[in-house]
């Protein structure tokens, strides 16, 4: 199992409803993201806007093409990409780029 974390910059003036949007994820994203292999996902977030994403797949690269193929996956990221800083035209999920892990406590 892979560990991923990647880090993403939410606008401060947005922290309010991004964390309002998290607390009801539409249940048809949830079952995808189940469905394409994201494990154990979790989302930390800062008060400066600094977020941090944390999952485990098996496999990054058919997690990432699965999510991207879904229709629930383009509306969401389509409804969160306002919120995000320094994506230049990217989706969201386009904007993750796993951190290199350097220590795992086991």
């Amino acid at each position: 199992m892979r560990r991923v974390c990647f880090l993403l910059k939410v606008r401060p003036e947005r922290l309010v409803e991004y964390r309002e949007r998290h607390a009801q994820v539409w249940p048809d994203m949830l079952a995808a993201l189940r469905r394409t292999g994201w494990r154990n996902y979790s989302l930390f977030l800062r008060e400066d806007g600094l977020l941090i994403g944390y999952f485990e797949t098996e496999d990054l690269r058919a997690a990432l093409d699965g999510m991207a193929a879904t229709d629930v996956n383009a509306r969401w990221q389509a409804e969160m990409a306002p919120f995000f800083e320094n994506l230049d035209g990217r989706r969201p999920d386009e904007g993750i780029v796993p951190l290199a892990e350097i220590f795992h406590l086991v």
